[in-house]
């Protein structure tokens, strides 16, 4: 299998339901829309995702920053994931997938 890259961007904008009960006064964006992120961009490839093999969440992403999405093919079964914002990783780690 040839190494298979997908990228996007992400930003959650300030005014964001689920924003105004994660910290009040100072919100973060919540791993889980990080991780919805991550399954609609494997969907457009044709992968769902099964679950995480692996992931580490290394600093908080605040409303209205953009970040990378960056995904590499490991093999039929495993993608490498990348969230970055300018040079600080945001997150990182393995998803189990299987088409469609």
């Amino acid at each position: 299998m040839s190494a298979q890259v997908l990228r996007s961007t992400l930003c959650v904008a300030p005014t964001h339901a689920c924003l105004a009960g994660h910290f009040p006064g100072r919100p973060l964006v919540p791993a889980v829309l990080l991780l919805d992120a991550l399954a609609g961009l494997l969907e457009t490839r044709g992968q769902r995702m099964l679950g995480l093999s692996e992931a580490k969440f290394l600093a908080p992403l605040l409303p209205g920053e953009h970040a990378a999405l960056e995904i590499v093919a490991i093999d039929a079964a495993q993608w490498r994931f990348h969230i970055i914002r300018a040079d600080t990783l945001i997150a990182c780690g393995r998803v189990r997938v299987a088409p469609a």
